[in-house]
């Protein structure tokens, strides 16, 4: 007998609920409600680059009531819908027992950028994806948080490579009608508009809200007609334009953000500022509690009382500067408004106050304006404490206020969908909602609960799906270039070599490079047909970084050399979703920073939960996360003298690491063909490495350290630290003994090595 049809004010009423889910970025971490949007229209699903906004638009309503006519269908779809009610009813959730302080005024979270999704191009690289990560933990813990950001209608740009390898290009404007957004606006229907004084012009901006999960995140825009033309064009891009271009896009985040949380209603106990861009909020803080107070001492304390400061940079020449004369600009009647001259107000961004040739520096206000301060890993702690040591006279080096939470990643939203359904299926349903549980994972990773059959079908399973997706873009990028996807070679990207993943922005401390520093080794290593190992590429250089495009282009000729054809790969137009098919399916994930110039590089991290190995030198998060098991190290422990040096020892160990131990344990197989020692040491490393860098641990810790305690500044907030750990367990339930040695060891100074 054939199933009855759903009654028609039903599918209405799915076709509404499901149409909510599309509005909020929930599903992007959630492989069911994806494989829905999928269904609908899997050439619109792709072509859109994943946006569930654009399929509901596309797709007709009569199709889709259609479709969910059939019981079957509409059961799929109101399964996705309910777990997405319950999810956003949050009654029983980490924050509800630990973030009560922060209940009825939330943390406000700052920053230049989001990396929410690859449909939304408002990121340019890892500080974004760092917040937009945040934003989607603070959300799964239930931890009260919106977030403040721009909404750049030409966002971050769309790679092209030429003919000559040089990197090209092209900005695509965003349609707010085709995203996940909505046009803040009052109880009468009309759009909340806030102004900021740039020079001597009122700027008008308006605000959309892009819910993430529970948390909303708000992104300001001045394009507005009412605006002059430049400065419509202010939020065009991220990161676009000259000095004045920068500190008038501060302006707006920093100041205009906290004019529009409070045009909304929103009261933060905290505010988090991610790096310097938005530290200009501090000082309209102290312009509203100066007015309430009458004394810009306490108005001071309250500020300081209020804000948290996280920095990611961790060289002098990446912290945003401007000189007396831009500051004066661009500040004069905001400068009034405070009721204090224009050199006072320099002076508080000036590491040396009483020096009047001095720039003012955004991390300097942020910092002084800030209690509690951090940088993103214990390496990035030491080297800013030494940085901005002259900020606190009278403290020595260990005694400066700045401390370390080092980043994480939102595991969820990095697992490919046979990598979550492979946990599921292992693990059970609820494992991401288990990133703090080091036992848990311990026990789950035995060969008794997960045999090495199943675990190797995983990482083929992976590899296979990342080659087929590099096939796809590079027969897109032939295309472009003139050509047609014959030209592919025959052995282009092998299922059963080991692969090699490097993929992140191309900045030359980074050394995308290193690996071909001995160019006559790498040929050799890469030509290898009993042991063949293949690399694969992706990255984008800043616009004006003429050096990092000659990285680009360098790496793009390697891949033409005829020995190295179907080798070395190169993919274009780097972003999430790349990034996703990258770090799920290559099986070494390389990291090649010069230290100490990484704060933290959370690339590898993502890598952890597909089965990747890191290999990476001594810098940022794997200082601290390499145990001599999980992965491999490049290089020791010391700065050397020369960056000459240091790139000369470092691609020797590189070489050492990669063609002695990495490429023997793979192809070290048993009698059933699978590479059990290889396999061990995927154990070890997802064992220790998943409960400790998510972000999931990383928020907890915020929350914990910084958040309640500023918010409820005279009361201890009490947490167990098994469910929100300073480091977070390792595989035992606390810290082995050997790995407190360890880290104990490493907390010595950052010494740079003069001579041999």
């Amino acid at each position: 007998m054939a199933a009855r049809a759903v009654p028609e004010r039903d599918v209405q009423a799915l076709i509404d609920d499901l149409k909510g889910v599309a509005h909020n970025l929930w599903w992007s971490w959630n492989p069911e409600a994806q494989d829905i949007f999928h269904e609908l229209s899997p050439f619109f699903w792709d072509d859109t680059n994943h946006n569930a906004v654009e399929v509901m638009n596309w797709v007709s309503g009569q199709e889709l009531r259609g479709r969910l006519a059939d019981p079957a269908y509409f059961a799929k779809v109101q399964a996705i819908c309910k777990n997405f009610g319950t999810y956003m009813k949050g009654q029983k959730t980490w924050g509800t027992r630990h973030a009560q302080a922060l209940r009825h005024r939330p943390v406000a979270y700052f920053s230049m950028e989001f990396g929410l999704h690859e449909s939304l191009r408002i990121y340019s690289g890892g500080l974004g994806i760092l917040a937009g990560d945040h934003a989607k933990a603070a959300s799964d813990l239930g931890v009260p948080l919106v977030g403040v950001t721009l909404f750049y209608r030409q966002g971050y740009f769309e790679q092209r490579i030429g003919g000559d390898g040089w990197q090209q290009e092209r900005y695509p404007v965003h349609d707010p009608k085709m995203l996940p957004f909505r046009l803040v606006t009052d109880a009468l229907g009309s759009p909340i508009i806030e102004s900021v004084e740039i020079g001597n012009d009122s700027v008008k901006f308006q605000g959309w809200e892009v819910p993430v999960g529970r948390v909303s995140v708000y992104l300001l825009d001045t394009d507005l007609p009412e605006n002059d033309r430049k400065f419509r064009d202010l939020t065009a891009h991220v990161y676009g334009g000259d000095q004045w271009n920068r500190i008038s896009q501060e302006i707006v985040l920093g100041i205009g953000g906290v004019r529009f949380l409070r045009a909304l209603g929103v009261r933060p106990s905290v505010y988090h500022m991610n790096e310097g861009h938005s530290a200009f909020l501090t000082l309209e803080l102290l312009r509203n509690h100066a007015l309430t107070t009458g004394s810009q001492a306490e108005a001071m304390e309250r500020v300081q009382s209020e804000c948290v400061f996280t920095t990611h940079t961790p060289v002098p020449a990446g912290h945003d500067r401007f000189d007396a004369g831009l500051m004066g600009a661009a500040l004069p009647r905001f400068a009034e408004s405070l009721g204090m001259t224009m050199d006072e107000v320099m002076k508080l961004g000036r590491l040396h106050p009483d020096q009047p040739g001095e720039p003012f520096t955004m991390t300097v206000l942020a910092l002084r304006m800030s209690r509690g301060a951090n940088g993103v890993s214990e390496l990035h702690g030491d080297v800013s404490r030494r940085m901005w040591q002259d900020l606190y006279p009278g403290k020595d080096v260990d005694s400066v206020p700045i401390t370390a939470v080092t980043n994480g990643v939102h595991i969820a939203g990095w697992t490919t969908a046979s990598s979550s359904r492979f946990w599921s299926r292992h693990v059970g349903e609820g494992w991401h909602e288990k990133m703090l549980d080091g036992t848990f994972w311990k026990e789950a990773l035995t060969p008794a609960s997960i045999p090495d059959e199943e675990l190797w079908a995983l990482r083929t399973r992976l590899r296979r799906e990342l080659l087929e997706f590099a096939r796809k873009r590079m027969r897109q990028q032939l295309l472009r270039q003139g050509g047609d996807d014959s030209s592919l070679p025959a052995s282009f990207l092998s299922p059963d070599a080991l692969t090699i993943g490097f993929a992140r922005r191309f900045a030359t401390y980074k050394r995308a490079p290193l690996f071909f520093r001995d160019l006559q080794w790498a040929v050799r290593i890469l030509t290898n047909e009993q042991y063949p190992v293949q690399m694969i590429f992706a990255g984008k250089a800043h616009p004006r970084d003429d050096a990092g495009k000659r990285f680009i282009q360098e790496i793009v000729n390697f891949t033409r050399r005829p020995e190295l054809a179907g080798k070395v790969v190169f993919l274009e137009d780097y972003d999430i979703n790349v990034a996703r098919y990258l770090v799920s399916g290559s099986d070494i994930w390389l990291n090649t920073p010069r230290r100490p110039n990484e704060a933290c590089g959370t690339s590898g991290m993502k890598a952890i939960m597909s089965g990747a190995l890191h290999v990476s030198t001594m810098d940022g998060w794997w200082r601290e996360a390499f145990d001599g098991e999980n992965g491999w190290r490049i290089g020791d422990d010391i700065t050397a003298a020369t960056e000459q040096e240091q790139d000369d020892r470092d691609a020797a160990s590189l070489r050492a690491v990669i063609e002695k131990e990495a490429i023997p344990l793979f192809y070290d197989r048993g009698k059933n063909g699978l590479p059990h020692a290889w396999l061990k040491r995927v154990r070890r490393s997802l064992a220790t490495l998943i409960p400790v860098y998510n972000t999931h641990r990383m928020v907890a810790e915020y929350t914990t350290l910084y958040y309640c305690p500023q918010a409820r500044p005279n009361k201890v907030v009490p947490l167990e630290m098994e469910e929100a750990p300073r480091r977070a367990t390792v595989a035992g339930g606390g810290k082995h003994p050997a790995r407190r040695a360890k880290v104990a060891a490493r907390r010595k100074p950052v010494g740079r090595r003069r001579g041999k």
